[in-house]
């Protein structure tokens, strides 16, 4: 008995000196340079030359430091654990994590119209950033088990209870820009094997909500214009999906002819009475719906109720838009929307943030202002500058150059994540690798284009750069649990 402890000891030691071998030094160090560098641009953004030293623990610049300075005892605890606990307790986190959630919607305070920070003392915790990887390890858990396929309907259910759990959470602490980072769990899923029907109706959920939105009100004679788009799109796509799906072509015959037909008869009309051609459109979709699912009875072939479920939710969601936009989304929201989308022009309202920022970013020409140099940052223009617009302080200060060369960085480095996840030897390190990956392109491009005026202002950080203790070690445990697992690949 005491050689076998020996024996375990050893083992054990061996590992823990063979992890740093084998952890991935080239992602560790790309991490540490955006973290640097994310650390200069927080001084850039927030130090003021009559406040102090940038050291000072009362000001930003010193407070990330520390929270900086504890990520490296965090990340430390974190390699030096065996990877299985990892698998282990993935739901015990995650049940915890969702408890700290729910406990967080009453004991919060109201800061800025949101209950999602707990407040200890001097510190802050918003405990939505740690419910990233708590999410990341219960999904991996669950779809690593044996025998566990995604195409089934209930384990799929079951992949979707745990990922929006979380999200009603966060909704419910008035959090919309932390809750709709769980999107990107789905490019994970996509990867997993998800149905390809999902990402397209997302997307036309997207495009459909900014047709129906831009041209509200639009008609051209008696026909109203967004739904003829709409409902046209849908018609085309469903035709699309039946010759890549079944390589049918008899069926898209049968559609044109008909479409043509309709549309010939409703031009005829028209020169007679008001016809309003959205409405042949839509017939049309309704009529191929039926016929797709009189086929997909009578061959016995699911694939064409796929087809048909997707043309039914998306004529769903076009009459459902002006619902969701006036009566779901509170009002700065759609204010945020409307300018986002051009409908509205609020300089001094809900498009200041992105309208400063813009300013801020091009006032950086090609080679910036220069470190602790930029006007817009020191006088205070732009709101939010060191956390949700810290990317604006890097545009007007370093210029194009500098904000190449981080969106540079950013790529290397989810690149570098995503080979990672794709050469796992399991599942479990896998999945979680890639829910890794995603989330850091979510973040990326939501922030980068919140700050550049091309998606609507939600409020969620750039990883690394962004103030904030929660975030910093948020985004680190998510990383470094990760490239824990993947050291031990050779392991498993």
């Amino acid at each position: 008995m005491y050689y076998l402890c020996l024996n375990e000891e050893a083992m054990m030691t061996y590992r823990n000196t063979e992890i740093w071998k084998t952890v991935d030094w080239i992602t560790v160090l790309l991490y540490i340079i955006l973290v640097v560098a994310g650390w200069f641009s927080v001084c850039g953004a927030s130090y003021e030359f009559d406040s102090g030293s940038w050291f000072d623990p009362a000001g930003r610049p010193g407070s990330q430091l520390i929270w900086i300075m504890l990520s490296v005892g965090l990340i430390f605890v974190i390699l030096m654990l065996d990877s299985n606990v990892y698998d282990v307790f993935a739901y015990i986190i995650y049940a915890g994590i969702i408890l700290l959630l729910i406990a967080t919607i009453f004991l919060a305070p109201n800061i800025k119209g949101s209950y999602s920070w707990l407040v200890l003392g001097p510190v802050r915790l918003q405990p939505a950033e740690f419910a990233k990887f708590a999410t990341a390890l219960a999904v991996s858990k669950l779809m690593s088990t044996y025998g566990f396929k995604l195409s089934v309907p209930k384990n799929f259910a079951t992949v979707l209870a745990l990922i929006f759990l979380p999200v009603i959470c966060i909704l419910l602490q008035r959090e919309t820009g932390s809750a709709l980072v769980y999107l990107a769990f789905f490019l994970m899923l996509y990867r997993e094997g998800m149905s390809g029907y999902f990402l397209l109706f997302g997307i036309c959920v997207v495009v459909f909500f900014v047709i129906v939105m831009k041209l509200a009100g639009v008609m051209i004679g008696a026909t109203v214009l967004s739904e003829l788009i709409v409902s046209s799109i849908i018609y085309t796509i469903t035709m699309l999906l039946v010759i890549l799906t079944k390589k049918d072509w008899r069926t898209v015959e049968y559609m044109l002819i008909c479409a043509a037909l309709a549309y010939l008869g409703g031009f005829v009309a028209s020169r007679y009475i008001p016809i309003d051609f959205s409405w042949i459109s839509i017939g049309l979709v309704l009529l191929s719906l039926l016929y797709l699912i009189w086929l997909s009875i009578r061959n016995l072939v699911w694939h064409y109720a796929l087809v048909a479920v997707f043309a039914l939710l998306s004529l769903t969601f076009m009459y459902s838009v002006n619902y969701v936009f006036n009566d779901i989304l509170e009002p700065h929201q759609q204010e945020r929307i409307k300018v986002s989308l051009g409908l509205e022009d609020d300089p001094t309202g809900a498009g200041y943030n992105v309208n400063q920022s813009k300013i801020a970013i091009g006032s950086g020409g090609l080679y910036g202002k220069g470190f602790l140099n930029g006007t817009q940052t020191k006088l205070k223009y732009v709101p939010e500058q060191d956390t949700d617009f810290i990317f604006c302080t890097i545009g007007e200060e370093q210029g194009f150059r500098g904000s190449a060369l981080v969106l540079l960085l950013f790529g290397a480095f989810i690149l570098r994540l995503f080979i990672l996840a794709e050469r796992q030897s399991s599942a479990f390190s896998r999945i979680y690798g890639y829910s890794v990956a995603s989330i850091f392109f979510f973040h990326l491009v939501i922030n980068i284009g919140m700050v550049m005026g091309l998606t609507p202002v939600i409020g969620i950080p750039l990883p690394f750069f962004s103030y904030g203790g929660s975030s910093l070690w948020g985004f680190t445990i998510l990383l470094f649990i990760f490239l824990r697992l993947d050291a031990s690949r050779r392991e498993r």
